[in-house]
């Protein structure tokens, strides 16, 4: 299987910047997209940012403009700078890996999300 862990977060004044980073990690795998979700209390979780194995970005709305997501050379590591915080970007973040890993010569997909990081924006 496949196993996902975040790092960063925390408390952070409005206008302010944090940056998450998420490691996938396992043996045999390959990533099809990693990506960056939250939810605040009393939501639903949401995409925040999504990055496919071809490069592509795709980010919520709410985020444009402020939030980037970027990957590591490897492409098993994902960051999530995010600028310009405001109080509503106050959320646990979660970290997702999606893809395929080997196992008994046959490709089993997985979807794998990581503990989740507090990321606190006070006004």
């Amino acid at each position: 299987q496949v196993q996902v862990v975040e790092s960063g977060g925390g408390l952070v004044q409005a206008g302010g910047s944090l940056a998450l980073s998420c490691a996938a990690s396992g043996r045999r795998f390959s990533i099809d997209t990693m990506g960056w979700h939250r939810q605040a209390p009393g939501n639903q979780r949401e995409s925040v940012a999504t990055i496919t194995s071809a490069g592509r970005t795709n980010y919520a709305d709410s985020v444009k403009g402020r939030f980037t997501i970027s990957r590591s050379s490897t492409k098993n590591t994902v960051y999530l700078q995010m600028n310009s915080l405001k109080p509503n970007d106050t959320a646990v973040y979660y970290c997702n890996a999606a893809g395929g890993y080997w196992r008994d010569r046959l490709l089993w997909p997985y979807d794998s999300w990581g503990q989740g990081t507090q990321v606190t924006v006070s006004s």
